[in-house]
């Protein structure tokens, strides 16, 4: 990737890496670029998640909108997937997001969607980059009733929300569900839905500063949540991260239920129903060894891509495949959206639950987790794309493929951010299979370092 766009838009410590004058130019920029074929003045929509200076680049985003000539339409607080899915309800030439997702408040990012609801691609970031960064083409100055203007749509909460009731056709009375919103984008929408559809929901870190999102809540951080459903003998919990892209629930015996785990409970329903187009999931590289089993015992073709829901969206769309996502909880369904939607994972997720009256604990018994390790071995960064034409590195990972085979697996790779190579690796013995990482990565060190 470049220089500002990161494997998920641009990001950066807001007011200090991620100023306003560069949001002015993204705005600027992605408005001429996106919409440099339309007819009429263009629409783009700007949502944002809890964080304070959520406010200040909204407003230098919408302000290089419209020096474009474009109309910037300003829909407040609201899910990174709530903005994929109104741009094509409203008929807009683009999206914009302001979240960093599941980092902590300091940081903020940018992330832009085309006028299908798709993250950008990587040739249009790259046109984006350049006309910001060497002034590869000159935008036009305009003046006068060229300038475009900024609104405000308050109720475009109300048409993501009724969009996702229309995705279940069941209630979910009787159900007791916990929500951790992570005090973040889901914090009205999501308590409100799993209401309105019957169920009695508790909720906790629902109250965003705008300086406790993500913190030590949501996703990122299962215990307390875990805690919450056990003491309330709640059926489940659900915790969202901060722009609600993602969802990891809990059982009602306090076990983390992670994205490989509710993609195996979704895969299998849809399968049941024949309705898992070509039989297959889309997954990375980092998933659970367990999941690979459950697929085979189950007839079910999985195939991996590297880590990164972009590249997970990609071969699905190559292929034709309508489910797949990443262990962490960022989960696509094409069938509903085009990018990871936590709330509406969490609904698919409660129906089946709701319609099988199975607990989610007899649910995530499909699928066996294998304990899974993962260390860092710190290197010279200019080694760590070559660790693997080390023959004495090589031939470590080969014993170890060895030991591991038909029980276990063995990943290496490189950080695509840090000066790091890191070490996975899976089995069933924890204390066996951390030895080996440990040693694996303590080699590297000495052979890269």
């Amino acid at each position: 990737m470049g220089r500002l766009f990161g494997t998920d838009g641009v990001r950066g410590v807001a007011n200090t890496e991620l100023t306003c004058e560069l949001a002015f130019q993204l705005g600027k920029t992605a408005a001429f670029v996106l919409s440099e074929e339309a007819e009429h003045i263009p629409r783009i929509i700007i949502g944002k998640d809890t964080r304070r200076s959520g406010d200040m680049l909204e407003k230098a985003i919408a302000a290089g909108i419209c020096s474009a000539g474009a109309e910037a339409i300003c829909i407040g607080v609201i899910s990174t997937p709530a903005v994929a899915h109104l741009i094509r309800e409203y008929s807009v030439d683009a999206g914009v997001v302001i979240s960093a997702s599941h980092n902590p408040a300091e940081f903020n990012g940018i992330k832009i969607f085309n006028s299908s609801g798709y993250k950008l691609p990587d040739n249009i970031e790259e046109r984006i980059e350049k006309i910001i960064l060497n002034n590869s083409e000159t935008l036009p100055i305009l003046s006068g009733d060229g300038v475009g203007n900024v609104t405000d749509k308050p109720d475009a909460k109300e048409d993501y929300v009724s969009f996702l009731m229309k995705t279940v056709d069941t209630t979910f009375g009787g159900l007791k569900i916990a929500l951790d919103c992570a005090n973040g984008a889901a914090y009205e929408t999501a308590p409100r839905i799993f209401r309105d559809l019957g169920a009695e929901v508790l909720v906790i870190n629902n109250k965003p500063d705008g300086l406790n999102i993500n913190k030590n809540c949501g996703s990122t951080h299962m215990e307390m949540l875990s805690e919450y459903v056990v003491n309330n003998k709640c059926h489940l919990g659900l915790a969202f991260d901060g722009d609600a892209d993602r969802v990891l629930a809990v059982d009602e015996r306090g076990r983390t239920i992670d994205g490989d785990i509710i993609m195996a409970i979704i895969g299998l329903e849809l399968k049941s129903r024949n309705r898992l187009a070509n039989n297959t999931i889309v997954t990375t590289v980092m998933s659970n060894i367990g999941f690979d089993i459950m697929a085979k015992e189950n007839d079910i073709v999985l195939e991996k891509t590297k880590v990164g829901d972009r590249y997970v969206l990609e071969r699905m769309l190559e292929n034709g495949h309508i489910l797949g996502g990443e262990q962490s909880g960022h989960i696509i369904m094409l069938d509903f959206n085009t990018t990871g939607d936590g709330q509406l994972t969490a609904l698919q997720l409660v129906q089946i639950m709701k319609k099988t009256g199975k607990s989610l604990s007899e649910l995530a018994s499909v699928m066996e987790v294998y304990p899974q390790v993962l260390k860092n071995a710190r290197v010279k960064n200019e080694y760590k794309y070559k660790y693997m034409d080390d023959p004495d590195i090589a031939q470590e990972c080969r014993k170890l493929e060895q030991i591991f085979s038909g029980e276990g697996r063995v990943l290496i790779r490189p950080s695509g951010t840090e000066p790091f190579i890191r070490v996975m690796i899976e089995g069933k013995n924890q204390d066996f299979i951390t030895k080996k990482a440990e040693e694996l990565a303590l080699f590297i060190e000495q052979k890269l370092g």
